[in-house]
């Protein structure tokens, strides 16, 4: 699959099929997240890997009763170890690069999990403490995400999305000097070929019909 192609076609998953995923698929999506850019390479993550269906109950309980998590196969919590982060970056390696690493490493896994045939859902509204008790995590650690993987049961339909030229500035803030040269803006030049080829159309033939009823 086309990397633009898996970025534009990926969804959230939240129904699954009572199917199990092979697990070459997991080790390559859990590969994926640890290919993740990571300031220094200090890859300061872990991935916990469930299966157990009453472990998975019990997360979904814990994730503010998202009940549909219970029947995805697969959960990958995504842990941060920010005192690694913390020795060579200080407070902000704990409150950015340790948060900006798990959000790519995620991002990996969802996409690839697409790739493969799978779907899969970031979920971040979840009770850590409960999470942590369950998980048996120590306490320097954090829970950055929860990922959800499986069979999709279902084929979301595409979220509206802002034009490019509305999530875009040149230079500064509100900075409007030139349109993005681009297919997926307003000022494609594939668009102003067209409008200028449809202009000389209309034009012609408005010429036409005066011609004609010059004659008569």
């Amino acid at each position: 699959m086309d990397v633009f192609d898996c970025i534009r076609t990926r969804r959230s998953i939240r129904k699954y099929k009572e199917k199990d995923v092979p697990w070459d698929d997991i080790v390559e999506i859990l590969q994926a997240g640890k290919y993740a850019p990571c300031a220094g390479n200090i890859f300061n993550l872990k991935f916990i890997v469930v299966k157990n269906e009453d472990k998975r109950r019990d997360i979904a309980e814990a994730s503010v009763q998202q009940h549909w998590m219970a029947d995805a196969p697969i959960h990958i919590v995504v842990v941060g170890e920010p005192e690694k982060a913390e020795r060579y970056y200080g407070t902000r390696g704990v409150r950015l690069y340790t948060i900006q690493g798990a959000a790519a490493a995620i991002e990996n896994m969802l996409l690839t999990a697409h790739s493969l045939g799978l779907g899969s859902c970031w979920v971040g509204a979840f009770d850590e403490e409960e999470i942590r008790r369950l998980c048996n995590l120590p306490e320097h650690v954090n829970v950055q995400g929860i990922i959800t993987i499986g069979y999709a049961d279902e084929t979301p339909t595409a979220p509206p999305k802002y034009r490019i030229e509305h999530t875009m500035y040149f230079e500064k803030w509100w900075g409007r000097i030139e349109g993005p040269k681009t297919a997926l803006g307003m000022w494609s030049p594939v668009i102003k070929s067209a409008v200028q080829r449809t202009h000389k159309h209309i034009k012609k033939h408005v010429n036409k019909l005066k011609e004609k009823i010059r004659k008569k």
